[in-house]
Order: structure tokens, then C-alpha cells, then sequence
């Protein structure tokens, strides 16, 4: 134990409890980042009373308990930051531009269906701000629309969040007041969400390392993964956009972090830009 009271990891700790990691998830963990593993996971080998990382991959491995481990592992080196209407810009171009194309496109179908994926929904933020959006532009039509969420996460810890709907102020900093008054219910200084847009989603784990689990997401229109794909190498996010790719209905629509770019990593979608966002798009 060093002076921070953190467990130190040796280099050989590191790169196998990193290549663990990787196979169990898909989450990328570079050399300069060794400090992440030592800061976030030290208090996992000291809570299980293990003397090193070495004791803690083999819990991790063999472990009767690895089954309850492995959740908080991926809880721990995750960031779940996150805020409603977080990055207005590009929600803006979603709501003025993407969805209302989307959705005419389908009434000239003849459809009232709608499918998006919210591909790391962290603890609820963006599916239900995504709903909020979808009543906001559908307003009372939405009654003869079948408008379905599907909202995963690799951590069950912040889907219970995101089931139970109740949120602090915090979560709401970047909301405008008129939506706040409007969908959510104030109860002691928290925010509980309308039952109506709790209705729309479907919260449920999922690891996009996974193909199995992957393919069994319903087809969607519009795909939301963004600030998700930056734990991952270059092998592990070509194999998510194509599942993405494979997942979205034609001319369906791919939004990823602001800061994120699949320049380098993907050209089965096509990008597009908009004022203050590029989406991707599948063409048909």
C-alpha cells in the first residue's frame, strides 16, 4: 500500500487485470492509464480482504463470488456522468431536424412505430430526455403512436437508478425550467419522472461485447451511444458500429458523443453535419 492508502499495482497486475477487462467487456485500458485500475479498484481488493491485484483477478476468475464482482468491477471503472438535455446542440438537431424526418418518413409509410437505442443509458438521462423530446414534438398524436425506448447499460447499479426515475436538481442543471414543471413531479426536493415516460422504456443490462445480446435489441430507427465508445480500441468500436449499422432500420440515424469521431474507425455510416453536431446515417 502507498502513501494514498491505494493498493499499487504491479505491471504484470496491470496487464493482465486489463486484458480481463477487455475480454469480459470490451473496455480498452492503455498504458497511461494504469493509475485508473490502482485509484478505482484498490478498495475492491481491500473490501475482500486480498492482499494484491493478483488475489483479486483470480476472485475475479475462479471465485464463487465472481458472479457479484464482476457488476462492481464495471461500475468502478466506468464514468457515469451525466445530466438531462446534456449536450443541447446536438439535441436540438435531433429534435428540430432528425426525429421530425424520421417520423414523416413513417407516417408515409403508413407506420405509427418508432424504435431508438439508447446504447449506455449510465442512470436514465438521456432515454427519458429522449422521451421528453418525443412528446414535445408529437404532442397529443402521440396517443396513436407505438413509441418504444430500449435503454442498456453494462452496470445494473445505474439502471436501478434509472428504473426508479427519481433524480436531485443536479441532474436537472441543464434542463429548461418550462420541461422541468412540465414532466416531473417534485417530492422533497427530489424529481421523479412521469409515469408516461417511464412507460416508453425499456431498461435492461447489456455488454456490447456481447453479439448475442447485441442482436436481440429490436431494429431501430435512431441509435443514441454517445461518450461510450472512448473506453474502447480501435477492434472493439469497429464491432460495435457494425452492430449498430446492423441494428438500424434503412436510412435510420446514429448519434455518438460530440467529441467523438468514427473518422478513423467506421465508413459503413455516412456523416452528416448540422448546426453544432455530425450524425451518421445509414443510406440505402
Amino acid at each position: 500500500m502507498n502513501a494514498a492508502g491505494t493498493v499499487d499495482i504491479k505491471d504484470a497486475e496491470f496487464q493482465q487485470l486489463r486484458d480481463f477487462i477487455y475480454a469480459q467487456s470490451g473496455i480498452y485500458i492503455p498504458d497511461n492509464r494504469k493509475y485508473l485500475l490502482e485509484n478505482r479498484l484498490s478498495n475492491r481488493v481491500k473490501n475482500l480482504n486480498l492482499k494484491d491485484y493478483g488475489e483479486y483477478l483470480h476472485f475475479l476468475k475462479y471465485d464463487g463470488g465472481r458472479r457479484q464482482e464482476l457488476p462492481r468491477l464495471f461500475e468502478v471503472i466506468t464514468t457515469n456522468e451525466t445530466s438531462f438535455y446534456r449536450n443541447p446542440p446536438q439535441l436540438n438537431v435531433f429534435q428540430n431536424i432528425v426525429l421530425p424526418r424520421i417520423l414523416e418518413r413513417l407516417r408515409k409509410e403508413g407506420k405509427r412505430s418508432l424504435h431508438i437505442w439508447s446504447a449506455g443509458c449510465s442512470t436514465g438521462e438521456e432515454p427519458y430526455t429522449l422521451a421528453i423530446i418525443i412528446h414535445e414534438v408529437l404532442k397529443s398524436e402521440i396517443a396513436s403512436w407505438n413509441i418504444r425506448i430500449t435503454a442498456n447499460d453494462l452496470s445494473e447499479a445505474v439502471l436501478r437508478t434509472a428504473r426508479q426515475g427519481i433524480y436531485s436538481d443536479y441532474a436537472l442543471r441543464t434542463t429548461p425550467e418550462d420541461v422541468v414543471k412540465r414532466y416531473f413531479a417534485e417530492e422533497a426536493g427530489r424529481f421523479r419522472v412521469r409515469q408516461d415516460l417511464k412507460n416508453m422504456i425499456t431498461f435492461g443490462q447489456l455488454n456490447l461485447n456481447d453479439r448475442g445480446q447485441v442482436k436481440l435489441v429490436p431494429r431501430s430507427e435512431i441509435v443514441f451511444c454517445r461518450n461510450v465508445i472512448i473506453y474502447f480500441d480501435d477492434t472493439m468500436k469497429k464491432r460495435v458500429i457494425n452492430a449498430f449499422y446492423d441494428n438500424l432500420a434503412p436510412d435510420g440515424v446514429l448519434f455518438i458523443g460530440h467529441s467523438e469521431s468514427l473518422h478513423h474507425v467506421s465508413r459503413t455510416l455516412t456523416p452528416k453535419h448540422h448546426p453544432g453536431s455530425i450524425v451518421y446515417y445509414k443510406e440505402t
